[in-house]
């Protein structure tokens, strides 16, 4: 099956530790699948919640489609994921833990299916963004040198 990513949300590994990923559906309406073909989604803000039973997204942004007609929904709406329900009562009991909480990683298509990659995640401390800038930039620096070694 054909994977499309659509956009991917960098600041998440920037900003949290992922334990866990998850992959859900997502219910849309209308022209947003369209928008998204066109790429015109963002998950920099977005993150997610699990109340009544059910998985919802809030925050993700997905742009009204230009030639779409006169109905659009509201581009910051919630909307519900789709899980099986043994894997909503995990993340259920993964975010009652102190300091969990699931954000998007990234928005494909599937084939024809749109699929959300969700990650629980557990937030970094400002010296653990440090650390992990100085070991992002010695391993860039390690390779620049042994490409000019091998020259």
């Amino acid at each position: 099956m054909r994977i499309k990513i659509i956009a991917k949300n960098r600041k998440a590994f920037h900003e949290y530790y992922i334990l866990d990923k998850y992959e859900a559906g997502i219910e849309l309406i209308g022209a947003e699948v369209k928008s998204l073909r066109d790429g015109k989604v963002s998950l920099q803000e977005a993150h997610a919640v699990v109340r009544d039973g059910q998985a919802w997204i809030i925050g993700m942004r997905i742009n009204p489609y230009p030639l779409a007609t006169h109905f659009e929904p509201d581009p910051l709406r919630e909307r519900r994921l789709l899980l099986h329900k043994r894997e909503i009562r995990k993340l259920k009991s993964q975010t009652d833990e102190k300091g969990l909480t699931i954000v998007p990683l990234k928005i494909y298509f599937k084939g024809k299916v749109c699929k959300l990659e969700l990650g629980v995640a557990r937030g970094k401390k400002l010296y653990d963004k440090r650390e992990s800038i100085k070991k992002r930039d010695e391993e860039r620096r390690m390779r620049k040198i042994s490409r000019k070694h091998e020259r």
